[in-house]
């Protein structure tokens, strides 16, 4: 059984930082693209960055360099380091894992329950 499991929200001041960790098990984790996805109350979810099991990386615009992706393969684990962080970064944040690759947000078949972050300005 998979199970995807995020850690590390919270509260944050504007300009502050924090870390997500994700640990996933019952899978082969260096196999699986991994990805952090967030969904602002009321919104859309959107795509923040994903991680390729190559180590390939990408982000959205709205991150504009202030987020790193990174994985320990060892430890099954995915991370988000978030800095300069902005009230409109407050949202649930979602990591998901994809064996098809970043490209496709339908190819994430496993999912986390989520970690809120918020953002007080």
């Amino acid at each position: 059984q998979v199970q995807v499991v995020e850690s590390g929200g919270g509260l944050a001041q504007a300009g502050g930082s924090l870390r997500l960790s994700c640990t996933a098990s019952g899978l082969t984790f260096a196999d699986y693209h991994m990805a952090w996805f967030r969904q602002p109350l009321g919104k859309e979810r959107e795509r923040v960055s994903c991680i390729e099991r190559s180590g390939g990386t990408n982000y959205s615009g709205f991150v504009k360099g202030r987020f790193t992706i990174s994985r320990d393969n060892a430890k099954n684990t995915v991370y988000l380091q978030m800095d300069t962080l902005e009230p409109e970064d407050t949202a649930m944040y979602y990591c998901a894992a994809s064996g098809n690759g970043c490209g496709r947000t339908a190819d994430f078949e496993y999912w986390g329950q989520g970690t809120q972050v918020t953002v007080s300005s």
